[in-house]
């Protein structure tokens, strides 16, 4: 068999919770029997992710990144300029790059169709700011709280998560919220999206206990974006504005920024490749 790419290289987390041996060797296997054995494995935490200028010192033309959401968004960061391509496969929590590009499908049968010339490369909207970019979604709010909740969940279980629940509530409920420039309302969180229209600005709505309870399950057993919202706004640049300094969830990665905060629409610096 003859691959469309010939020097594949991946990137891994070996200290991810995520992380499965058996997977990983059936990775390797649907390398080399497509003819494109991997040329290198850079195996997180102790290698570096590569930049462009070493995967093109090393000839490599397909980037597999099989971790989650925050690496994925670090790796593609980092081959800016590349002429090669980034092949995210589902290996995280939530995986939404993956799922947008090749819907929700088993890593090796995505990287199959990928080697076998049935995907397509493509550069991606992306969301930019002074505090980063994003490939997927940047959430803001006091309910990104539920991000440390899940991580908690992750790390050490359930009974220390039921612990830190109670100050996600609360934070979701009674915080200063965000809002978009321009429009009154307030929320909770608002979800921003990169489109090829522009950035989509959608309010995460908690007007009653049943959308509080939806959202903590959303945030806790799979995608955030699935509880109660609604659409505010769609352009090239939304700004948002809080009495308080904003929390940010940038593709699963947290941090914070000042009010007012402004989010850009912008393309991705190296392609990705799509099956779906």
């Amino acid at each position: 068999m003859t691959s469309t790419y010939a020097r594949p290289a991946l990137v891994c987390n070996s200290q991810s919770g995520s992380h499965d041996d058996a997977m990983l060797a059936e990775i390797v296997e649907t390398c080399r029997a497509a003819g494109s054995p991997l040329s290198a494995v850079f195996a997180l935490p102790g290698d570096d992710i590569p930049d462009a200028a070493e995967l093109t010192r090393q000839n490599i033309d397909l980037l597999i990144v099989w971790t989650g959401d925050g690496t994925i968004n670090a790796a593609a960061t980092k081959a800016a300029g590349w002429d090669g391509a980034v092949l995210p496969l589902p290996g995280g929590t939530l995986n939404l790059l993956s799922k947008a590009l090749h819907g929700d499908r088993p890593a090796p049968e995505i990287l199959a169709d990928t080697l076998q010339g049935k995907g397509r490369r493509r550069p991606i909207p992306t969301i930019h700011s002074d505090d980063g970019n994003a490939f997927i979604t940047i959430v803001a709010g006091p309910a990104t709280r539920w991000a440390e909740v899940r991580e908690t969940m992750r790390q050490d279980g359930l009974i220390e998560a039921s612990r830190a629940a109670p100050d996600a509530l609360d934070a979701m409920l009674n915080a200063p919220g965000v809002a978009v420039a321009g429009h009154e309302r307030a929320y909770p969180a608002i979800i921003l999206t990169p489109t090829p229209q522009g950035v989509r600005a959608d309010g995460v709505l908690t007007e009653g206990t049943a959308d509080v309870i939806r959202h903590g399950l959303a945030w806790l057993g799979g995608d955030f974006r699935d509880g109660p919202s609604e659409e505010i706004v769609s352009g090239e640049t939304i700004v948002l504005e809080s009495a308080a300094p904003i929390s940010l969830e940038y593709d699963g990665e947290l941090g914070e920024t000042a009010s007012p905060a402004r989010f850009g629409l912008g393309t991705s610096a190296v392609d990705f490749v799509a099956t779906t």
